[in-house]
C-alpha cells in the first residue's frame, strides 16, 4: 500500500520547520515547511503532480514575501544615517552618495534594486570605503 500523501506532506513540513531550528536559513526552510502543511491540508482533493506544483509555488511566494519582511526589519534595526544619491545606483552596481558632506561610493543592500539620483537613502553598513544603503521607500514600506 502506497504511503498517504497527507502524511508525507505533514512529515516534510515538520522536518523543514525543525531544520530551521538547527540550521538557520533566514526562514527559507520554515516557510517551505508552512507550504508543505498547506499542501497537506488540500492533498486529498488534488492529484500528486498538482500538489508538488502547489508546494513549489507557495514556497516561492512565501520565500519572496519573507525576504522582503526580513530585509526591511533588519535594515530598520541599524541606527541608519541619511545620505543622498549623487548618481544612479544600478542593481548590483556601485554609485555615489553624499554622506556627511563627502562623496562616497555606495551600493544598495538589495542587489535587485536601482536607486535614482538625488534620492534619500539610509546608510546601514560600511564595507571598506563603500557604504551599504537602502532607499527611504524600502524602510517605510
Amino acid at each position: 500500500m502506497p504511503p498517504n500523501p497527507t502524511v508525507i506532506w505533514l512529515l516534510a513540513g515538520t522536518l523543514l520547520c525543525l531544520t530551521e531550528l538547527v540550521l538557520p536559513t533566514a526562514f527559507v526552510a520554515f516557510v517551505m515547511g508552512i507550504s508543505a502543511f498547506i499542501v497537506a491540508a488540500v492533498s486529498s482533493f488534488i492529484p500528486l503532480n498538482l500538489q508538488i506544483a502547489l508546494w513549489a509555488v507557495l514556497s516561492l511566494v512565501f520565500v519572496l514575501f519573507s525576504r522582503r519582511l526580513v530585509r526591511t526589519r533588519a535594515a530598520a534595526r541599524f541606527d541608519a544615517t541619511e545620505a543622498e544619491t549623487l548618481t544612479e545606483i544600478s542593481p548590483g552596481q556601485t554609485g555615489r552618495v553624499l554622506y556627511e558632506g563627502n562623496s562616497w561610493a555606495a551600493r544598495c543592500e538589495d542587489h535587485t534594486l536601482a536607486i535614482a539620483p538625488h534620492e534619500k537613502v539610509y546608510v546601514v553598513a560600511r564595507q571598506g570605503t563603500t557604504l551599504i544603503v537602502v532607499p527611504e521607500m524600502l524602510l517605510h514600506s
